[in-house]
């Protein structure tokens, strides 16, 4: 990503961090989280990649997973490390350089503060992540802006973007994908792409 876009980004996340917290810790996102669980084996190793205020690494640990998170700002890893109990690393998303290390890697409305180039990029650095046939589950806001929005750069996705990316990087192919409502009170109107991908054997 634009070093101006990454900072704006990590900015606003970091001044805002208690409050995003206060609103999103407690949401009940367990249908999603155990979609994701049902495609891994138990006591999975798992990657929350952007893993916010810790909501989903407190779920997975809770669910006998072994359980890393990242997250670049730094006020998130400071909540998110007492939240769900464990050392979380702070990280750029590009900085990511692990090799066939995890069963799974979670990347809940996280991936899509990239630009579309450093999107792909991203992609393949997730796909030498994951052992082999391992799950990415990711999520997108639905269509097809992307820029700053409200103070953060935000990639928004369609199927047929997904399709050109997926195309163009060639490491991941779709397992399922749907698209749903915003858990948010109040924000049933604003449409989300999850997808759960699976590394191609090739990689």
């Amino acid at each position: 990503m634009n070093n101006q876009h990454t900072t704006q980004t990590l900015n606003y996340y970091n001044q805002n961090a208690a409050q995003f917290s206060d609103s999103t810790q407690s949401l009940d996102f367990a249908s999603v989280q155990d979609k994701f669980l049902s495609f891994l084996q138990p006591q999975a190793h798992i990657l929350d990649f952007g893993c916010g205020p810790g909501r989903d690494t407190k779920y997975f640990l809770s669910h006998g997973c072994s359980t890393d998170a990242i997250d670049g700002s730094e006020e998130f890893c400071r909540i998110a490390s007492e939240y769900a109990g464990i050392p979380v690393k702070q990280m750029l998303f590009q900085e990511m350089n692990a090799s066939e290390e995890y069963d799974g890697i979670w990347a809940c409305s996280s991936i899509l503060h990239s630009t579309y180039d450093d999107l792909k990029d991203i992609l393949k650095k997730l796909a030498r992540a994951l052992k082999k046939e391992g799950i990415l589950y990711a999520s997108f806001k639905y269509g097809d802006f992307e820029g700053m929005r409200n103070g953060r750069y935000f990639i928004d996705m369609t199927e047929d973007k997904l399709q050109r990316i997926l195309q163009e990087t060639d490491v991941f192919q779709i397992k399922e994908k749907w698209i749903s409502s915003d858990v948010r009170p109040g924000r049933d109107d604003e449409k989300w792409m999850n997808m759960i991908l699976v590394k191609k054997n090739c990689i």
